[in-house]
């Protein structure tokens, strides 16, 4: 069975040396192609910051009893032996 290849470039065998050297002149002189995604740039950043945050505030608003018993369920769901797999 073949490896499979780690890079993520769903092409096997190793990348031609012109398309490796084409990316770094473009890099080099700033013409690198930027793809839009389709996202606002500024609500994702807004979503970001939140997602930044919302952990920790989540942590301090919760009671020593509810975080002790998230951990219990979360200790609970990791070790027990799933049916499906």
């Amino acid at each position: 069975m073949q490896k499979r290849s780690s890079t993520g470039r769903g092409k096997q065998g190793p990348e031609d040396t012109n398309e490796i050297a084409f990316r770094v002149m473009e890099a080099a002189t700033g013409q690198v192609r930027v793809e839009d995604n389709g996202k606002n740039a500024a609500a994702v950043e807004l979503g970001r910051l939140g997602g930044l945050k919302g952990g920790r505030a989540r942590a301090q608003r919760l009671t020593a009893e509810q975080r002790s018993e998230i951990a219990r369920h979360a200790a609970t769901v990791r070790w027990t032996k799933r049916e499906d797999g």
